[in-house]
């Protein structure tokens, strides 16, 4: 592990991504210190409506007076938070339908790995705004559970593969040999060297949760209102791109720095862990 963190560290890329998801991660955990207003107080619906960036209000103001910079940090902690926790849920489920996959085999394997190309072929997009849509008060607890729910069959498939060619290695025969249960062999040998793929998945599917989760506020049937979401401010700024271009640019600005930082955090991980890079 240490000689992996410090091969990320090395690269020139993951350090940056790193320091940017770092960052993000403490604007989030203390969006109520920096930023200088409630999120969703209307400071002066006539005085203050539509200001552009300024001291007092660094990112300016939406159609409410709403200050943009308080809105923008408190949805980074909505969009980081659900991105995460929905991400664990998705690894959680797809590592354990893989191992199970994996270690059965035969009839099992089958039937488990039927199941996931089945769900493949459903458009998971179109599934997740049926579900949302039809949930009317969903909640950022409901939203986690469908986004970790309809996005584990990738990581099943990743971790079935590893196991099955983990699992024919000579040391875990050794360890079967010298009388290793079950539960032994996959906390000492199996999840260690399977560990890699499955932290790369979590790296890079951080990203493409903001995303979805982003389109999902944009479109209105992710997070509600008053709540901030980067996605549903965007939406709020839709209408004023020529005249508060702002109120859109600084949350569209914050996606793709954020995504862009994982990404970079994922691919620099990816290399570290590959011995072909080496």
């Amino acid at each position: 592990m240490s000689r992996t963190l410090r091969l990320v560290w090395q690269d020139r890329r993951a350090r940056v991504g790193l320091a940017l998801v770092v960052l993000f991660a403490l604007l989030a955990a203390f969006a109520s210190v920096v930023a200088s207003h409630d999120p969703t107080a209307q400071l002066d619906l006539v005085g203050k409506q539509y200001q552009p960036p300024s001291l007092a209000h660094p990112f300016g103001t939406d159609f409410y007076s709403r200050d943009l910079l308080s809105r923008v940090l408190h949805g980074a902690r909505i969009s980081l938070s659900i991105a995460v926790l929905s991400v664990a849920v998705s690894i959680v489920l797809g590592t354990a339908v893989g191992l199970a996959a994996g270690l059965a085999g035969g009839l099992v394997d089958q039937v488990l790995m039927r199941g996931v190309d089945g769900a493949l072929a459903m458009p998971r997009l179109f599934l997740v705004l049926v579900v949302v849509a039809l949930w009317e008060d969903i909640g950022v607890v409901g939203l986690v559970l469908i986004l970790g729910l309809t996005s584990w069959f990738d990581t099943s498939r990743i971790v079935r593969a590893e196991v099955l060619s983990v699992k024919s290695r000579q040391f875990i025969a050794a360890a079967r040999a010298v009388g290793l249960g079950l539960r032994g062999i996959v906390g000492r040998h199996l999840l260690p060297n399977i560990a890699g793929p499955i932290i790369v998945m979590a790296t890079l599917g951080i990203g493409q949760m903001i995303l979805l989760e982003a389109g999902l506020s944009y479109l209105g049937v992710g997070v509600r209102p008053p709540t901030p979401s980067w996605g549903q401010i965007i939406a709020d700024g839709q209408q004023v791109l020529r005249t508060a271009p702002w109120v859109a640019l600084f949350p569209g600005l914050a996606i793709v720095v954020t995504v862009l930082a994982f990404s970079l955090l994922g691919d620099g991980v990816r290399r570290a862990l590959d011995p072909r890079s080496q």
